[in-house]
């Protein structure tokens, strides 16, 4: 072995490695640095040599081995570059093509009746309350203007918690009947002017069937100041009914009777069905029945510290089921609560 053929040897190695593919670069690197590799045969030798030859023929041999390493290591960092910089432009992504659409469901049909409602007296100022669904007499009946003999305080009326009253104020805890609690809750705890409403669940012990629910839905609703009419009460509610079943809606007031108001009144708005002209949803009278409303009854604000002399104001009750079940002419409120995909599909 001659320092001509480690050059030429040298040479030949590194054309081959700056031509390498990803396929052949380990094939190369084995043909001349394997184990049986030209250049470790080479250095194998050395041993047969003369001292002086050995010692000059080594040391150009390692010098030749780091250089194939290092050319090696290098064409592996460029395939790998190139790999990358293809498989990059092969997946990338065209950012002005639309998106594909996932479909993820939506609001429950009772969901969006009650949105609906939100949105329609946040848009007049109203806030929004969450309050508790276990209550006390006091807060369900008593502060309400309720007397203790009124039927709604029977157990055919109310679901009573199986524990001891709280307090002789308190009386028996229950699954509120109504939302007309927060009425009182949010008058104890803040001063006129108040306006809100207050969207949740209440209970009953009715059995289930098409028009009644143990479990179903409320809105009521707030308003209390210095100089609140019935008049105020009349144009908030058409408000109200013009904005949710549409303008050319009629509406009207009729004289009622509710503990805790006073004049009271349920208010109707044209049949959705029929404009008026009376079909079996209306019970051929032209009018649906769809919320009852009044001027807080004087003993109401008694009991919250309030002047009736100087604070006035007016309540309303609405059910979203009822609601829902008018807007979108349907037969039965346990629809709502059975879950058919069927029926949920419809108002997705």
């Amino acid at each position: 072995m001659e320092t001509q053929d480690l050059e030429k040897l040298r040479k030949e190695a590194l054309v081959e490695v700056a031509a390498a593919s990803p396929e052949t670069i380990e094939a190369i690197r084995v043909a001349y640095l394997g184990r049986k590799g030209s250049l470790t045969e080479i250095l194998k030798s050395l041993g047969s040599l003369p001292p002086d030859d050995r010692r000059s023929l080594g040391n150009q041999a390692n010098n030749v081995r780091r250089e194939l390493e290092e050319a090696l290591n290098h064409r592996v960092q460029v395939l790998e570059k190139e790999s990358l910089e293809a498989r990059l432009a092969s997946e990338a992504i065209d950012i002005s093509l639309p998106g594909r659409s996932v479909h993820l469901g939506s609001r429950h049909v009772l969901s969006q009746t009650i949105r609906e409602i939100e949105d329609i007296f946040t848009g007049l100022g109203y806030g929004i309350v969450d309050t508790r669904e276990i209550e006390t007499e006091y807060y369900n009946f008593t502060a309400l203007n309720t007397p203790e003999y009124h039927p709604a305080r029977t157990l055919q009326g109310t679901y009573y918690v199986d524990a001891p009253p709280v307090d002789e104020k308190q009386g028996r805890m229950l699954l509120r009947t109504q939302t007309s609690p927060a009425q009182i809750r949010v008058m104890e705890q803040q001063k006129p002017p108040i306006f809100v409403i207050v969207p949740g669940k209440v209970y009953r012990p009715d059995v289930a069937d098409a028009t009644h629910s143990p479990m179903f839905h409320q809105v009521e609703g707030l308003a209390v100041g210095e100089g609140i009419t019935f008049g105020d009460l009349k144009g908030t509610l058409e408000h109200f009914c013009h904005k949710m079943f549409g303008p050319e809606r009629a509406v009207r007031l009729r004289p009622h009777f509710f503990p805790f108001t006073e004049p009271s009144t349920e208010v109707d708005v044209q049949c959705i069905r029929c404009g008026g002209s009376g079909c079996r949803i209306c019970s051929h009278t032209g009018w649906l029945e769809i919320m009852g409303a009044g001027m807080i009854d004087p003993n109401v604000f008694a009991m919250v510290g309030y002047d009736p002399d100087k604070i006035s104001g007016f309540a309303f009750g609405m059910g979203p089921d009822r609601i829902a079940m008018l807007k979108y002419d349907m037969s039965d409120i346990r629809m709502f609560f059975e879950n058919d995909v069927r029926f949920l599909a419809q108002f997705s």
